[in-house]
């Protein structure tokens, strides 16, 4: 028999990371009125009118709140819509992101 060498392969598979999350939170000022923030919740985040009365009033007495997590893209997309729905109401009503850690 003859000798032979045998060399083993090892399939290298690269490991592929889920993409971060981002925060969408609602940042709290004096003027803008609550039934209008509760309004912009219910549509561009599709809550009910309870959590969204809770994401105001949690965002009024702390000074912030995180209304909801999504892919990045989606996340700001949907801090952009609903501050523009505050601007175009003549409100200074602000939603920012930030990646969940």
């Amino acid at each position: 028999m003859a000798d032979t060498d045998t060399k083993r392969r090892t399939k290298v598979e690269p490991k592929t990371e889920r993409p971060r999350l981002h925060k969408v939170i609602l940042v709290n000022d004096d003027y803008t009125p609550r039934e209008f923030v509760v309004m912009v919740l219910k549509a561009v985040f599709r809550t009910t009118e309870e959590e969204a009365y809770s994401v105001m009033l949690t965002a009024h007495q702390k000074g912030a709140c995180v209304v909801a997590v999504f892919a990045r893209d989606i996340a700001e997309s949907k801090a952009t819509e609903a501050t523009d729905l505050g601007k175009s109401a003549g409100y200074p009503l602000l939603f920012t992101t930030e990646p969940e850690e």
